[in-house]
């Protein structure tokens, strides 16, 4: 990364590297996308889906093709998407951006937006701090956990859908506003870049504040989104399953533990989909689980 594509990365939270895909490579992974549509894979959600009450993200449901299908389409299909996986520009930012070792979390996902399509609520921060996707700097070095590499297959003109982020929002301190979630009163604080055909966008995932903008231009939104994480970070995908302490150690080994000596068996995952890993000590001093969905419902 130049010094310029360093501090734009660090002060933003996201980066634009323009003319990355040739025409050739363009018309080959584009080839590919027909094939996915014309085989009906590309699935069509519910309309506002990821909208919830926002006035200004309603429209369309939202269309997509995720997980690891891309990279299982039958040969020679699937080699236009691989080539993207481990592409020159990936590995030379992402040594940057995530440290060496770093690797695919989940995805790919194609988004295949038509006009009218819905956007997506804005996510993500740098407040609630999460450690698996947060962004710091340490001995000059820059580090974050997760950062989503997206290929756009067609133009996103500026202000028109797809891709919106809060710049800088890695950094917050303080809860977003509901307003900004929603898109409805951003205060001026969102960002919806132009990105063209060819070019690749590099976000912090998680860190940064992101979501989409509805779908306003007469072609289809074309984009594949590689969910990348640092070496030592565990996102989603195949974590999920295996994180639960009776598959990540055995049944022997928790068999007959208690509720608490069972919370600390726990295998690595951002998301478990369950209450019972979170420990806190009472005012007596006993360890108790605490219900981390009761706690936020009451906040």
């Amino acid at each position: 990364m130049t010094a310029k594509e360093r501090y734009y990365w660090d002060v933003t939270g996201h980066l634009v590297v323009r003319n990355t895909l040739s025409q050739e490579e363009l018309d080959a992974v584009n080839a590919v996308l027909d094939f996915v549509i014309d085989a009906g894979s590309v699935h069509q959600n519910e309309d506002n889906h990821g909208a919830a009450d926002s006035t200004f993200l309603r429209g369309a449901g939202s269309r997509w093709a995720h997980g690891t299908n891309l990279l299982e389409l039958p040969k020679p299909h699937c080699e236009p998407i691989r080539n993207l996986l481990a592409h020159p520009v990936v590995v030379q930012y992402l040594n940057v951006m995530c440290g060496a070792g770093f690797r695919l979390d989940h995805g790919p996902q194609f988004n295949n937006a038509v006009k009218g399509t819905a956007g997506l609520t804005l996510h993500g921060a740098g407040e609630p701090h999460r450690d698996f996707v947060a962004y710091h700097h340490q001995n000059g070095e820059m580090y974050c956990g997760g950062v989503t590499v997206t290929w756009n297959l067609t133009d996103c003109p500026e202000d028109k859908g797809g891709f919106a982020c809060v710049p800088g929002s890695h950094k917050s301190k303080y809860p977003m506003p509901i307003g900004v979630r929603y898109c409805d009163e951003d205060m001026g604080t969102v960002a919806n870049p132009g990105i063209r055909a060819g070019d690749v966008l590099f976000f912090m995932d998680g860190a940064q504040t992101h979501g989409t903008h509805p779908w306003q231009n007469d072609h289809a939104r074309r984009s594949i989104l590689f969910k990348y994480a640092s070496r030592t970070a565990t996102r989603g995908g195949p974590s999920q399953a295996v994180c639960q302490p009776e598959i990540f150690w055995d049944g022997d080994t928790v068999g007959g533990m208690t509720m608490q000596q069972r919370a600390v068996m726990f295998g690595p995952c951002s998301a478990p989909g369950s209450d019972e890993m979170f420990l806190v000590i009472e005012d007596d001093g006993a360890v108790r689980l605490e219900n981390m969905r009761e706690q936020q419902a009451a906040d």
